[in-house]
């Protein structure tokens, strides 16, 4: 599963174009074994006609067919620089994880994947944020009463990856015929492209957070003034009332306040999490991994320096 997820990407990713991908396998007691996928087909805007549910059952079908497993458990998306948490993702993983329970989202990371390291995470929903996609209320008082924070949106799930015998016998073919100067690669130490490349789409993130901060702000000065403009209202008509009472007038009759002053909408909430909290958050964390190798290298070949001198 994992080589064709690579072999999906280095096939028809390009850049940040994200491929997907369906995941088929069977849950076995307390654990999820994926054994087979297969990609989502790129198609363009011409292709109007381009059914995607009816594609994905006629490959299940097809699998069943040859005796291979063939029950929906998921599916896999490749990110760029660890850009995946957004709102497509949210829905698209919710959609999933209601029809499927034990639904997952696979998310490979080429670029880090090509600095030395495997870089594939599994998430699902937390139960806590499932219930609010359901009641699909995503005002500021609703995610403060489910008390969803961006640390409990996502869980990551430990996956194990286990080969057949004749994948790692391949392996150690490969392994024997790779050159010796392409391993010396994993101990380059330039770092600026990838670090710099990290920390500007941070910048960017702490930039969007900034202004909704601003939007926020915004509204709860609006709801303030909103409420002095109620307060004063009322007085003005409890006086009036008094004042017609004295002269033996009908006091005015009731009105909704709620019509004369119309509360202002609040800013949605939902992509504030998922963009201050996850997103950023996710990129401190591969930052932190990036740097904590490079340093691993220098302090080695500092070592390997002092060694030779």
């Amino acid at each position: 599963v994992v080589l064709k997820i690579i072999k999906h990407y280095q096939e028809e990713g390009q850049g940040n174009e994200v491929v997907q991908g369906v995941l088929l396998g069977l849950v076995v007691d307390d654990r999820l074994e994926i054994t087979n996928c297969f990609p989502f087909p790129q198609h363009t805007e011409d292709d109007a006609d381009f059914d995607e549910v009816q594609y994905q059952m006629e490959m299940m079908r097809s699998l069943r067919h040859v005796n291979i497993d063939h029950l929906h458990v998921g599916w896999y998306q490749s990110t760029y620089y660890g850009s995946f948490v957004t709102r497509a993702l949210l829905d698209s993983q919710f959609s999933y994880q209601h029809a499927i329970e034990e639904s997952v989202v696979l998310i490979y990371d080429p670029i880090k994947t090509a600095q030395g390291s495997l870089s594939l995470k599994a998430y699902r929903l937390t139960p806590k944020l499932m219930e609010v996609c359901k009641e699909k209320d995503f005002s500021p008082e609703a995610l403060k009463k489910a008390n969803i924070a961006y640390e409990n949106m996502f869980e990551e799930v430990p996956i194990v990856i286990k080969n057949s015998y004749l994948i790692n016998v391949m392996l150690w073919e490969l392994e024997k015929k790779s050159a010796v100067a392409d391993r010396h690669e994993l101990l380059s130490l330039a770092s600026s492209n990838h670090l710099g490349k990290s920390l500007q789409l941070l910048m960017d993130r702490v930039d969007e957070m900034s202004q909704d901060i601003v939007k926020y702000n915004t509204y709860l000065r609006n709801v303030s003034k909103q409420q002095q403009q109620k307060h004063q209202y009322q007085q003005r008509r409890q006086q009036e009332n008094i004042q017609r009472q004295s002269r033996g007038e009908a006091p005015l009759p009731e009105e909704d306040i709620n019509k004369l002053f119309k509360p202002p909408q609040p800013p949605p909430r939902m992509e504030s999490l998922l963009i201050a909290g996850s997103q950023i958050n996710t990129y401190c964390q591969n930052i932190k991994e990036f740097n904590a190798q490079n340093l691993g290298k220098l302090f080695m070949a500092q070592a390997l320096q002092d060694y030779n001198n």
